[in-house]
């Protein structure tokens, strides 16, 4: 059994293992991301990560059985072709074909959120899954399904871009270039948004004294600091945000009837409870009664490795199936 290498390009870092043939990790590194880094830049930034953690791991890429990668954005996952990933300024980029130009190993790219949610399905609570939905709210709001041990996805592109659910035709601009979606209400950037108002209003005592109203320095981990320490404005938004996530949820529910909802991301594995509770409560009032009980809603168990577990076992998969054809 060969080593498999995920990379999770997803949030604001970069991280990648290589795994043996039982999933043990190898070599494992950590980076942050730079925004707009540009297509040549941010690949050559990949491939450095790369060859030092094959470094490492004191193996060539080239004697990796394959690498899988999950990129922010939608991906033509046949051709390994990003077509928008506006987080990191590419469009367009073909990532695969340089990348196995570059390395010399095979290489199977991914939506993100695909990958953390396939890395659920093969190790984490969602195994066994028929039909599984993941919704990971960060920065923006990302979403996948596993159906029947596949990436869903569409013709062209990978799919289930549930962050961009119109909820608002008169709503706030969204990055995407529409108005009203979800991640204008229901993202960490969204929420930190209202809280950092909470804060200047002096409304949120606590989370101004140790994030003050600058939008890149109020994270998950200090709005549940702010919430313990009595900040209860900030309860109150982070609770409405929930809500409203769980009200898309239950559309989600009444199309697709999955069996298993993973909710994931900084902001649920900062504020499981609060996710937890709010989106259930949603779920039942919200979900036709007939489907009432042929979902459950489960908060993700692999934390950051789901991106890096499920962008290799996904890499295992597709080129596994590619040589026996």
């Amino acid at each position: 059994m060969g080593s498999w290498l995920g990379f999770d390009l997803g949030g604001t870092k970069m991280h990648a293992v290589i795994f043996d043939g039982d999933w043990q990790p190898l070599a494992r590194r950590r980076k942050k991301t730079r925004g707009h880094e540009g297509g040549d830049a941010g690949v050559d930034r990949i491939v450095g990560i790369i060859e030092k953690l094959c470094d490492e791991a004191k193996i060539s890429p080239s004697q990796l059985e394959g690498m899988g990668i999950g990129v922010p954005g939608p991906i033509d996952m046949e051709s390994g072709v990003i077509i928008g990933a506006p987080n990191l300024g590419w469009k367009d980029v073909p990532l695969q074909q340089i990348l196995e130009k570059k390395l010399g190993c095979r290489v199977a790219v991914c939506n993100d959120v695909d990958a953390g949610l396939f890395g659920e399905y093969t190790f984490g609570v969602a195994r066994g899954a028929r039909t599984a939905l993941g919704v990971f709210p960060g920065t923006g709001i990302g979403g996948g399904l596993i159906y029947e041990g596949q990436i869903f996805r569409g013709k062209h592109s990978s799919c289930l871009e549930i962050g961009h659910f119109p909820i608002d035709p008169h709503g706030a601009p969204c990055g995407c270039g529409r108005r009203g979606c979800l991640e204008t209400v229901a993202s960490r950037l969204a929420i930190s948004a209202e809280i950092a108002k909470a804060a200047y209003r002096g409304q949120a005592p606590h989370l101004l004294r140790v994030a003050g109203t600058d939008l890149a320095n109020i994270r998950s981990g200090s709005l549940a600091e702010a919430i313990e320490a009595g900040d209860s404005i900030v309860e109150e938004i982070v609770r409405h945000s929930a809500r409203v996530l769980g009200a898309a949820l239950a559309g989600m529910v009444n199309v697709l009837l999955p069996d298993q909802l993973v909710l994931g991301g900084g902001l649920v594995e900062a504020l499981p409870k609060i996710y937890l509770d709010e989106v259930q409560n949603e779920l039942k009032h919200r979900v036709m009664p007939a489907y009432q009980k042929s979902y459950e809603v489960s908060v993700a168990k692999l934390g950051d490795d789901a991106g890096v577990m499920g962008s290799a076992a996904w890499a295992k998969q597709v080129l596994s199936s590619k040589s026996s054809s």
